[in-house]
């Protein structure tokens, strides 16, 4: 069984799936700063709703962003925590291909399009999509950048940074943020990553410099 997640934007998705990728069971929040508090309740009560014990699951999976530090790095430690304890596999996927796969699953978007999420900062996340005989694939990006610089790569947006900047992005393409059943569905196409938290941006915190010699 695979077990796949995603806290890469405000959301928190949880999936879990047979390793010919049938959906068993999978739990969403809505938007939120809660990760940590959100995360292992919603594998728990996957793993419940399936009636399976940790130890069942032969492959974790987890969407590596870009997207916040925090968020991030719930995810991605939790699933390497989960991999080395169970002694199963861990792949990352890019959160943003999550979304596009979503959107060609959904039907609302056909590539060429762009997939951009919330970067703060009156920023976006953003890559580039175009058809491929497999449906999709990426041909820019990950970026972190304006709207506007999203905008000019051109076609419709896909996620949740054209909610957030419509006047330059348009009306948004469902999904607005990735299900976990897509990072799955990701995953057992080949397109994986390693496990490690995709960073697009330096830290806010930094290592305190030097203290100043005060002269009397």
């Amino acid at each position: 069984m695979l077990l796949a997640f995603d806290t890469a934007s405000a959301a928190v998705g949880v999936a879990l799936l047979t390793p010919e990728g049938v959906v068993v069971a999978e739990r969403s929040t809505p938007p939120s700063l809660r990760h940590a508090e959100l995360l292992a309740p919603l594998i728990h009560e996957v793993l419940g709703e399936a009636e399976l014990a940790p130890s069942a699951l032969t492959r974790i999976v987890v969407g590596v962003g870009p997207g916040p530090f925090t968020g991030l790095r719930v995810g991605v430690v939790t699933a390497r925590v989960m991999g080395a304890t169970l002694g199963v596999p861990v792949d990352g996927v890019c959160s943003l291909d999550a979304l596009a796969a979503g959107a060609l699953r959904m039907a609302s978007a056909q590539p060429p399009f762009v997939v951009a999420t919330d970067a703060r900062r009156r920023e976006v996340y953003w890559a580039r999509y175009e058809p491929d005989p497999a449906g999709w694939r990426r041909v820019a990006g990950p970026f972190v950048g304006s709207a506007q610089e999203a905008a000019g790569s051109g076609g419709p947006v896909v996620g949740r940074g054209a909610e957030l900047y419509p006047g330059v992005l348009g009306s948004p393409c469902r999904p607005l943020d990735a299900a976990a059943s897509d990072v799955a569905a990701v995953a057992l196409a080949g397109r994986t990553v390693p496990a490690e938290p995709l960073y697009l941006r330096r830290p806010d915190a930094r290592e305190p410099g030097e203290r100043k010699r005060v002269l009397r």
